[in-house]
């Protein structure tokens, strides 16, 4: 593949993989569920992706490669590790862009009527098909080669960066109520369990799970030992800034008669919009209908590449066909991968036929994807020490296991029964494993390596089901001794899963391949 994105393309893709359709919608749902208290879950999701994100620096700067989450945990455990990653991965990715063009799709209703029921909060069917059309636009762009959507995404992102940003601040100048932060049921409206649930649930993971992109770009990037962490880090501290202070201003900037009747009573199809409207700055709301187009495109535009070099990396590490690792002879791009992607993406908007459907999702089946970067990134260390690292991360020993257990409790926080339909998806991709390993095309022991992953993801979903009702289980497990068990959990599996880790032959190539260099270190 060309390598020529630049590293304010990386942060673009990273920024514009983050601010999309939940910039626009995140904010009422989280307000909805967690009150006032939603701005600590913003906070905690985004230290939570602040920690992953170290460890994917390292790794990034250290193996630059198309769909390189996918190949990290195949140089650390082998294929069945690899493949659940994967696997979890796609999922997640490869929903994304029709989540974007739906949220497009219900922006847009407000003046193309009849695109979305607001009685059952679904598309009509001339709002899928509007849906359909932009999901396949995205490929379009995609497949036309990286130097063209490196273009359209990065001017798409400036105008991205800067309508939130300017929403914020003067949201807050034009009308801020402080009453909002403790009248209305105080802070903590329903609990610290609803803040922990609007994490996974209303759109904070799903619009933070962004933060790989530049990872998975990372084979053509110009620089990709230099510019790959720097990118990863600016990145996500952009957005999340951004994120807390939307929230913020969301919050300070709603009527009291919004919410005289509760947190839960709100419903604004074009939050931010229609508070501009309300506080007389009608050309601001003019400019987020705009926006409502922009923003969720870069983001469908975004996932639309990554997801290409996952397929892309899973069809190199062996399960799946080859033909899916073709690159076009003039566009240089993994022409086979975008198509089948196209298909699979088309094929999902009917089940899921709104934005609110899908974000559930795609949170636990990306934060799943996220698991193995901690891990990796410690097993790496072990197996091999003298792979140059451009980027070597202070203090691993401990940012590694915390990222994961934060990982793991997000999982657990967004609540029965999507982590079950999201794991129980994941874990049931495994047929298309062990078809491949019964035809002889992995190793036994890729199985024995990964078995602890298997038995993390079944705990997780009994402890989900188990857990206290405020997370939508059978209150067996009451908060927060719940949380305590699956913290436990994931610390055990942690420790299992680089115990387990080994010099597998992918990596030894690599390191026979490299010659061993200085690194420095980030602290």
């Amino acid at each position: 593949m060309k390598r020529e994105l630049r590293l304010i393309d990386l942060t673009f893709a990273i920024v514009s993989g983050i601010i999309g359709s939940s910039w626009l919608l995140a904010s009422q749902v989280a307000a909805n569920m967690a009150g006032p208290s939603a701005i600590i879950s913003w906070v905690i999701g985004g230290v939570a992706i602040c920690l992953l994100a170290l460890t994917y620096a390292e790794l990034g700067s250290m193996l630059p490669e198309p769909g390189g989450s996918v190949r990290y945990p195949q140089y650390s455990h082998g294929s069945l590790v690899s493949f659940v990653i994967g696997w979890g991965a796609w999922l997640s990715w490869v929903t994304t862009p029709p989540a974007e063009a739906e949220a497009i799709t219900q922006y847009a209703n407000t003046y193309v009527h009849h695109l979305y029921n607001t009685q059952t909060g679904l598309l009509t069917f001339r709002g899928l098909l509007m849906s359909a059309v932009l999901t396949a636009a995205f490929a379009l762009i995609n497949y036309y080669g990286v130097r063209l959507f490196a273009r359209v995404n990065t001017a798409l992102t400036f105008f991205k960066f800067i309508v939130p940003a300017l929403t914020a601040v003067l949201l807050i100048a034009a009308g801020f109520h402080k009453g909002n932060f403790s009248h209305y049921g105080g802070f903590f409206p329903h609990g610290i369990q609803a803040t922990l649930m609007a994490i996974g649930s209303c759109g904070i993971i799903f619009a933070l799970q962004g933060f790989r992109q530049a990872i998975e770009l990372s084979g053509e990037a110009r620089n990709p030992q230099r510019d790959v962490a720097r990118a990863t880090v600016l990145g996500v501290a952009i957005c999340v800034v951004i994120y807390i202070i939307l929230q913020f201003a969301f919050i300070g900037a709603l009527a009291p008669a919004d919410i005289i009747k509760g947190w839960g009573g709100l419903s604004m199809s074009a939050p931010f919009a229609q508070l501009a409207v309300a506080l007389n700055l009608g050309w601001l709301a003019i400019l987020l209908r705009v926006d409502a187009w922009v923003s969720p495109s870069g983001t469908g535009l975004v996932f639309t590449a990554t997801t290409a070099r996952g397929i892309f990396a899973m069809a190199e590490n062996g399960y799946l066909p080859k033909g899916l690792m073709k690159i076009h002879p003039r566009w240089k791009i993994p022409a086979n991968a975008i198509l089948f992607n196209l298909i699979i993406g088309l094929l999902c908007l009917a089940p899921f036929s709104s934005w609110s459907k899908l974000i559930g999702f795609i949170s636990v089946t990306g934060v799943i994807s996220y698991l193995l970067g901690p891990v990796a990134a410690s097993v790496l260390r072990r197996t091999a020490p003298d792979l140059p690292r451009p980027i070597r991360i202070g203090g691993l020993s401990l940012i590694a296991p915390l990222a994961f257990i934060v990982a793991g409790l997000i999982v657990y926080w967004t609540g029965w029964p999507s982590t079950l339909y999201a794991l129980g998806a994941v874990v049931a991709g495994l047929l298309i494993y062990f078809y491949y390993f019964f035809r002889g095309s992995f190793e036994v022991r890729h199985v024995r390596s990964g078995i602890w992953l298997m038995v993390y993801l079944v705990a997780i979903i009994f402890c989900s089901y188990i857990g206290d009702k405020s997370f939508g289980g059978k209150g067996l497990l009451k908060f927060p001794g719940d949380t305590l068990v699956v913290a436990a959990l994931s610390i055990a599996a942690y420790y299992w899963g680089v115990l387990t880790g080994y010099e597998t032959g992918d990596i030894k190539e690599v390191v026979d391949e490299t010659a061993p260099s200085g690194a420095h270190a980030l602290s």
